[in-house]
């Protein structure tokens, strides 16, 4: 009944995240005539030139983008993603029916408060592990064979994006600015809220029960543990310290489950600014298309 009762709640607030993240364009951005970066970006970018609904443009993007990345990365993508996708088409298509619709005298206001709420909306729905897709996984496509930063790939994006609205007739260059202070907005906020966005954390972990947490690190949630030696320096007790290094989005129920086992664990989290090896970034140089050379061998040997 705890299990379920926590899968429960982990979805309702993922839930709540993907309603702010979606009313931040439906009741803000879209009735602002404003267009931000991202996936939805471009698909309020396609509404406004054409009309199209913006939750059939969205389902059809996502869906292509997570083909291409199972086709590229080798394999699927979490179910919470999958949820996430599936809920925002749903939410793009039936918020725009409610009442919800916020207008400001001043388009600027419209332009931070509605990047405000995607943004805070988007960052619980990182923190549960989850993602509305988009941009996020085209990062991690070109991240597995150039050595390009996911927030690289985000900011060029989304550049692009913003500066396409000026493509459509009826929109001006004060339209474009409007989504670049949406962007700053939104980026700002998503750091604040996340810590660091697509970044990683270094946790040491300090308890008596550090072998049934470091058991079950590796066994439930298939993370690398290492345990350092330390000495109590005032009571001169010999113990160990658990270190394990994670993504940003998997502190929480690394943390928690840290707590269940040990409520009275010390838990210690810093930033890791670059994390290189199994299951973390790898030194990429590009896609090499020619095959090796083999080595001939030396006759004198």
């Amino acid at each position: 009944m705890k299990r379920i009762l926590s899968i429960v709640a982990d979805y309702s607030i993922l839930t709540f995240g993907i309603i702010l993240y979606c009313m931040g364009w439906t009741s803000f951005l879209i009735p602002g005539g404003i267009a931000s970066g991202g996936g939805t970006g471009l698909c309020t970018i396609i509404y406004f030139a054409t009309g199209l609904p913006v939750s059939y443009s969205f389902f059809v993007l996502n869906a292509f983008l997570l083909i291409l990345g199972i086709l590229a990365l080798g394999k699927s993508f979490g179910f919470k993603t999958i949820y996430a996708i599936v809920m925002s088409t749903l939410l793009f298509e039936f918020l725009p029916k409610l009442p919800l619709v916020v207008t400001f005298d001043d388009r600027l206001i419209t332009a931070i408060v509605g990047g405000l709420v995607e943004a805070i909306g988007i960052g619980i729905v990182l923190i549960r592990g989850g993602s509305t897709g988009g941009t996020d996984i085209l990062a991690m496509i070109i991240n597995k064979y150039w050595p390009i930063s996911p927030g690289k790939v985000y900011l060029y994006s989304d550049l692009f994006i913003i500066a396409s609205v000026l493509l459509i007739p009826d929109k001006t260059v004060n339209d474009m600015i409007y989504g670049y202070v949406t962007m700053v907005t939104f980026s700002v906020t998503v750091d604040f809220v996340l810590l660091g966005r697509k970044s990683t954390v270094q946790i040491l972990v300090f308890s008596s029960k550090y072998r049934e947490i470091a058991d079950y690190m590796i066994k439930e949630m298939d993370r690398g543990v290492t345990a350092l030696n330390s000495v109590g320096w005032y009571s001169g007790e010999e113990s160990k310290v658990l270190l394990v290094i994670a993504m940003k989005n998997q502190l929480y129920p690394i943390v928690s489950a840290i707590k269940k086992l040990d409520s009275k664990a010390f838990v210690s989290v810093s930033s890791a600014t670059s994390v290189y090896g199994e299951g973390f970034e790898e030194i990429k140089t590009g896609i090499n298309l020619k095959k090796p050379k083999k080595l001939k061998e030396d006759k004198h040997v």
